[in-house]
C-alpha cells in the first residue's frame, strides 16, 4: 500500500490531506482518505483495519497528479541518518587521504541527528545553501517510525517501522567539511533542505523483497539532468533497518513520527566520487540541475536546483581572548 500527505492545487499552505496511491508510473490516481486522517496512524493501524480504509478511499473519486501537490509524507519529530553503506565510507575516507573505512565503522551503525523542520515535498525546488560552491546530493532510503520503543531487538523493532520512502539528503559539503574539522555536525552543511517521498509504502508490501539475510534489497538510483550517475542496492547495508531501529533505542526512546535514514549507498553522492577521483568531477549541482532519485518498489523524486534568494545573517568570527604571559 502506498500512503501520500497532499494538498489540492489553490488550497492554501497548510493544508494537509492523506490519500492511497492507486496505478503504475506517471499515471496514478491519488483517492484521498476521510478529513483528518494521520498517515502515521494509519501506517500503525493493524493490517485488516489499514486494508478497510483503503478499500473505502478506493471507492470514491480519484486525483490526478496535475490536481495535487504532493507535500512531505511526514513532518518527523526526528530524524536520524545512519551511515550503513560500506563502499560509500571507503569513497569519502579516500577523499581525505585514508585506505578506507575505520575500524570503528564496523563496531555499531553510527548516526547522526538531522533538522527535521527541513524536510522539502518530493518534487519542490530546492535552493542552494549559502556560502557553498560543494552543492551535492545523497541517495538514501529511509524509515517511518509508527510506534514508540526502547530498548528493543531487531526482531521486536520490525514492528516499529510502518512503511518506507526515497530520501535526498542534500549537503553543502565544504560548509560541511570546515564544522566536520572540529569535530562537530555537520550541522549548517545539512540543515537546510531534506528530500522525503514521494509517498510512503508499507512495510508488508516489501517483505517480498528481502535477501537471506532479512535484508531490503531494492535497486537505488539518482540522475542528475537525466543521466545516471550513482546507482546501489539496498541489500548493500552493512546493518538492516531493524537493526538500526535496536541501535537508536539503546537506552533511548525511538518515538512514532520519527524517520530513520540508511545514509547515503554506495555513489550514491558526488562527494564520494570526488574523493575516488582526486578532483570535483562531477562537478557540484548549480542552478538549473535537475536531481531524480528512484529506489524500486518506493517511488521517484525529483527536485530541481535553485538560486537561494534569501537574505541571511553576515557570520560573526568568535572574539579572540587574549591571553597573558605566566
Amino acid at each position: 500500500m502506498r500512503l501520500a500527505a497532499f494538498r489540492l492545487i489553490g488550497e492554501p499552505e497548510g493544508t494537509r490531506r492523506v490519500g492511497l496511491v492507486v496505478g503504475d508510473g506517471p499515471n496514478w490516481w491519488l483517492h484521498p482518505f476521510p478529513a483528518g486522517t494521520d498517515l502515521v496512524e494509519l501506517l500503525a493501524a493493524d493490517r485488516d483495519e489499514r486494508e478497510a480504509a483503503a478499500d473505502g478511499a478506493a471507492r470514491g473519486d480519484g486525483l490526478r497528479p496535475e490536481q495535487v501537490r504532493l507535500l512531505p509524507p511526514v513532518y518527523p519529530v526526528a530524524m536520524r541518518d545512519f551511515l550503513t553503506f560500506e563502499a560509500h565510507v571507503d569513497g569519502m575516507e579516500r577523499g581525505h587521504g585514508n585506505p578506507g573505512p575505520p575500524p570503528e565503522w564496523y563496531a555499531a551503525p553510527s548516526f547522526l541527528f538531522m533538522a527535521p523542520h527541513a524536510v522539502t515535498g518530493p518534487f519542490d525546488d530546492v535552493a542552494i545553501a549559502p556560502d557553498t560552491e560543494r552543492f551535492d546530493y545523497e541517495l538514501e532510503m529511509a524509515a517511518i517510525i509508527c510506534r514508540d520503543v526502547r530498548n528493543v531487538d531487531p526482531a521486536k523493532a520490525r514492528s516499529a517501522i510502518g512503511g518506507y520512502c526515497v530520501m535526498n539528503d542534500w549537503s553543502a559539503r565544504d560548509v560541511q567539511g570546515r564544522e566536520m574539522k572540529l569535530k562537530l555536525g555537520p550541522s549548517k552543511g545539512k540543515d537546510f533542505a531534506t528530500t522525503i517521498g514521494p509517498w510512503v509504502v508499507t512495510a508488508d508490501e516489501l517483505d517480498s523483497c528481502r535477501d537471506g539475510d532479512g535484508f531490503l534489497d531494492l535497486k537505488m538510483t539518482v540522475r542528475v539532468n537525466g543521466e545516471v550517475t550513482g546507482s546501489d542496492r539496498s541489500g548493500h547495508m552493512g546493518w538492516s533497518f531493524e537493526h538500526l531501529v535496536s541501535y537508536a533505542s539503546r537506552a533511548s526512546w525511538v518515538k512514532r513520527g520519527e524517520v530513520l535514514a540508511s545514509g547515503t549507498c554506495g555513489s550514491g553522492s558526488l562527494a564520494e566520487a570526488w574523493g575516488r577521483n582526486g578532483s570535483l568531477t562531477p562537478r557540484p549541482l548549480r542552478a538549473g540541475d535537475v536531481v531524480e532519485m528512484t529506489i524500486e518498489r518506493l517511488g521517484t523524486i525529483r527536485n530541481r536546483v535553485v538560486a537561494g534568494t534569501e537574505t541571511v545573517p553576515e557570520i560573526v568570527p568568535a572574539r579572540r581572548r587574549i591571553r597573558e604571559e605566566v
